[in-house]
């Protein structure tokens, strides 16, 4: 059971705000996943953006809590970049203020966080790296594109078998504004709403 503040945003998601392009997208997702679990096969998902700072991370936190969500077992979310920067800090803020338990375990220019969407589950270790790093899976996995900028400018992701698009848009767009923890929220609650939609599918 997630812990108490994220049961309740999980539970008020609407996926009828996604729209049906959308889901032809998120549907390619879907379908890798399910494939997986149809062959019984460990589930690789590895979130690709270019500083590995925001929409990446993310994304590798809602996937994962949506697979316990759902009760989808053995998947293992990943995330990297085309360059490693560090985790920006309203990405940290935005997840506590959902329900997430982080912990900062190393205080560099790129620290180490763990990351808890419950009591009984191991945390997510979360920092910024590239996305071929040792940390992340060498094969068997699905490189899913997270932002248009590394999509396009990093055509070949060694050790994939399946690349996937899955843009967001940059919520830096709105750092240093009045808008930005609105923004940083809204994007946060787009990409859960959107990996809800994607778990809520898979057939045990």
């Amino acid at each position: 059971m997630q812990f108490n503040t994220l049961n309740d945003i999980i539970s008020s998601l609407d996926i009828s705000t996604i729209s049906e392009e959308r889901k032809q997208i998120l549907d390619i997702l879907k379908t890798y996943i399910q494939t997986k679990k149809d062959n019984h096969q460990n589930i690789n998902l590895n979130f690709i953006c270019t500083h590995n700072s925001r929409r990446s991370h993310l994304s590798q936190i809602w996937a994962q809590t949506m697979a316990n969500n759902f009760k989808i077992k053995n998947v293992f979310c990943y995330s990297g970049g085309t360059e490693a920067t560090a985790m920006f800090t309203v990405v940290e803020e935005t997840l506590k203020k959902q329900g997430f338990h982080i912990e900062k375990l190393s205080n560099e220019k790129n620290p180490v966080y763990a990351i808890k969407f419950s009591d009984n589950n191991n945390p997510i270790i979360c920092f910024s790296k590239t996305f071929d790093a040792d940390f992340n899976p060498s094969s068997n996995f699905a490189a899913i594109m997270t932002c248009s900028h590394a999509d396009e400018n990093c055509p070949f992701i060694a050790g994939a078998e399946q690349r996937i698009p899955v843009r967001y848009d940059d919520p830096k767009a709105f750092d240093n504004t009045p808008q930005q923890l609105e923004k940083y929220r809204e994007r946060s609650l787009q990409i859960a709403t959107e990996l809800f939609y994607v778990f809520s599918q898979i057939n045990s």
